[in-house]
């Protein structure tokens, strides 16, 4: 069974590419979204073996959500496009499939074959032009933000989820920590913290070979042992 997620930010799109899904019993579509920040949640959540995705939408675009996503759990990524010269100069070699609208049965079932053919390997995505990572998708109570990252003084993650920390506050992200210490600067603190090292205002040397750090805006984050010794020689300490 190939479980499949649609994400495009218009209503009719999302239902036609469903309603060809349903042609095809081996395909079940397990969620169906219209932006790349609810795209993400439903990703890391639903961890789909297929991404129907649409490359032009709103704040943030297919290509920059592609850029949001641990690779170790990427999915396979079909991009579905209205502008051929996306397709032809930006997608046919890198991508594992395109789609153009309108949408024909005949090529959304090839798509699929080639799919069912896949060894099952990671897909490779080597040349696909991402923008630069500058904010992160984030959201406080019942409201999406999309956060700089140069407002970041660090993230952590706990039984609740990953958190964004800034100076004035925190709010979550369904980004992983993993995503985030590969796509960004933010450099490594702690298993379960990351750290924007020009954020950094001092490190308190602690017992047992632990430390502190002190942000800008005078939060603390604790430093464990194994990554001490590299964030002090990265801030020009020893």
């Amino acid at each position: 069974m190939i479980r499949a997620l649609i994400v495009d930010d218009e209503h009719h799109a999302r239902e036609e590419i469903a309603l060809l899904c349903a042609q095809h019993a081996d395909v079940e579509v397990v969620g169906s979204c219209g932006n790349a920040i609810e795209a993400l949640r439903l990703i890391n959540r639903q961890k789909p073996d297929l991404v129907f995705l649409d490359i032009q939408m709103p704040r943030i675009s297919g290509i920059e959500l592609i850029g949001m996503l641990d690779a170790e759990t990427m999915p396979r990524i079909v991009f579905v496009t209205a502008y051929d010269e996306y397709a032809v100069a930006a997608f046919e070699e890198n991508a594992f499939d395109y789609l153009l609208k309108p949408l024909e049965s005949r090529r959304f079932a090839k798509t699929l074959a080639r799919i069912r053919k896949a060894d099952g390997g990671r897909q490779s995505l080597k040349g696909l032009e991402i923008p630069e990572f500058t904010q992160i998708p984030c959201f406080t109570g019942n409201r999406i933000r999309l956060v700089k990252l140069a407002d970041v003084e660090y993230v952590c993650c706990d039984l609740t989820g990953v958190h964004v920390v800034t100076a004035d506050g925190e709010a979550y992200t369904d980004m992983t920590l993993s995503a985030l210490e590969e796509k960004t600067d933010l450099v490594r603190c702690h298993r379960q913290c990351l750290v924007r090292l020009d954020m950094v205002r001092e490190i308190k040397l602690l017992d047992n070979g632990l430390g502190e750090i002190l942000t800008r805006s005078g939060k603390t984050v604790g430093v464990s042992r194994r990554h001490l010794r590299e964030l002090k020689e990265r801030i020009g300490l020893r």
